[in-house]
């Protein structure tokens, strides 16, 4: 919670006690001095914080006891009884309204995202890129082709200004609201939410060079959600790029004002056959692993200044590596197939197109969630699942069959990858978006399950880490230190590289 929207429930449920409690002859002025700090408070917290959609009860309230007592200090008349009725009415309405705000502060904060734990300053600046070989299958209503946004993070000289606010587009927040079933206003206060970054900073003059890292969301996410992920890597010298995969992100907005937001679902549906499925799912992984590809051509140019960035003559192009989440992570390990990708991580993610080819014979880390290793073990044990276990899934035995075969085939390539080097870790307590910025959005979502019992900031912390460990050991020849096994530090941290 902010300072003074804080202060202001605190004056609020202030002013409703005296009121209260206090015989009709002593309250009126304890009622109007209290109702003047609490409207001074409204005034300051709009003119500093800004308003949020959480607040209205609070906000009517003030303005309602301010009025109203106001009108009682300065006529001194008696005043007509109000009936005992209509008054307990009143306040029963005023403490719910209290109960209620109060929940949906804690429910939607205003968070902090974790500060970088790097020595590096950071900058920030997003690309419009546009692939003209590619058509844009994902639009049926457009002739276009294939559209990107990509921000890039890095390390900068000493920023001046305020941060870059952590959702610069604040137009795209009601699709996100929409992606978990809720009203548009429901996460418009993210725009109060600030990044580490300066917008268009100077690269930092302290190296010649620094290794490039392209990042990939999940389905139904958005760059913005790896922000603490790429601050991180830029503060330790690394330029990291998230790439908002157009038509699979829960929106992107381009520099014209369109808006996309993700057609991809359609794609997955209960009405197919698993065949029909995994043919989707290799059809969409073809185009995010294309993006990436694209990407890094268009950062050689970047590179020689055909486009014009403050990064020009700064990438470290014999030193890149590739992440992301979900099937992002997919994503990652599918690029590291291109010989200019030196290392890869895959974080809670599956694989794809795995049909007609070999594991991947470079460095590459699996970090899994606690929940998906359980999933991993059951197809490693030949568990199979019960009947009652389908139905609370919702599922089928066949669809259920032919899932694990293909976790067979992935568990395959993932021992080849292992042979050459990789490493397969999981982190207690943690659940899929333990892995994304979303799981500070709200503690509810731990309620719900939708993230673990792990608190957000040490899920991060620990993930930054090891990230960050693995990318200096083959990108800057350092490091490796949590690489070699089980560290007091990090408790939750499981290698399970030998169960592969």
């Amino acid at each position: 919670m902010r300072l003074f929207e804080l202060l202001l429930l605190l004056s609020n449920i202030g002013l409703f006690v005296l009121t209260v409690l206090l015989k009709e002859g002593r309250r009126r002025i304890p009622v109007f001095v209290v109702s003047g700090i609490a409207t001074l408070l409204l005034v300051i917290h709009w003119t500093v914080e800004g308003y949020r959609v959480q607040l209205l009860f609070p906000y009517c309230i003030t303005i309602m006891f301010f009025a109203i007592s106001g009108y009682c200090y300065f006529n001194k008349k008696g005043h007509k009884k109000i009936p005992r009725f209509v008054l307990g009415s009143v306040y029963t309405a005023i403490a719910i309204m209290l109960v209620v705000t109060a929940g949906l502060m804690y429910a939607f904060p205003v968070f902090k995202l974790p500060e970088p734990t790097g020595n590096f300053k950071v900058g920030t600046q997003t690309f419009h890129l546009v692939d003209t070989n590619r058509e844009e299958i994902f639009d049926e209503a457009r002739d276009s082709k294939r559209e990107l946004m990509v921000q890039v993070w890095y390390p900068a000289q000493a920023g001046t200004g305020k941060y870059a606010p952590f959702i610069p587009n604040t137009s795209i927040l009601r699709y996100m609201a929409a992606n978990y079933g809720l009203p548009g206003f429901t996460f418009q206060h993210l725009k109060y939410v600030s990044s580490h970054a300066y917008s268009e900073a100077e690269i930092s003059s302290a190296q010649t060079s620094y290794p490039l890292i392209l990042a990939n969301p999940g389905n139904g996410s958005c760059r913005f959600l790896h922000t603490s992920l790429a601050e991180n890597l830029a503060s330790h010298g690394y330029i990291v790029a998230v790439i908002d995969h157009t038509y699979n992100t829960f929106a992107t907005e381009f520099p014209d004002g369109r808006i996309t937001t993700s057609t991809t679902d359609d794609l997955f549906s209960p009405d197919h056959d698993y065949p029909t499925e995994r043919g989707n799912r290799d059809k969409l992984g073809k185009v995010l692993t294309d993006d990436v590809t694209f990407a890094l051509d268009q950062f050689e140019l970047i590179q020689s200044g055909q486009i014009p960035s403050h990064l020009q003559g700064r990438i470290d192009l014999g030193h890149v590596g590739v992440f992301g989440h979900s099937i992002g992570g997919a994503t990652a390990y599918d690029a590291s197939y291109d010989p200019r990708i030196a290392v890869g991580i895959d974080l809670d993610g599956g694989l794809y197109r795995l049909s007609d080819k070999e594991g991947l014979r470079k460095p590459f880390l699996f970090i899994n969630s606690e929940s998906y290793f359980e999933q991993l073990t059951m197809v490693m044990d030949n568990r199979v699942y019960t009947d009652a276990e389908i139905n609370r899934m919702g599922s089928t035995r066949e669809w259920e069959d032919q899932v694990t075969a293909d976790k067979k085939v992935e568990l395959e390539r993932t021992r080849e990858t292992v042979e050459e080097g990789g490493q397969v870790l999981y982190i207690d307590n943690t659940e899929h978006l333990n892995f994304a910025d979303v799981q500070f959005i709200s503690p509810i979502f731990k309620i719900l399950g939708i993230t673990g019992k792990i608190a957000p900031e040490r899920a991060n912390s620990v993930i930054n880490a090891y990230m960050l460990d693995f990318f200096d050991m083959y990108l800057k020849n350092q490091g490796g230190i949590l690489m070699k096994g089980a560290d007091s530090r990090f408790p939750e941290v499981k290698f399970v590289t030998s169960q592969f």
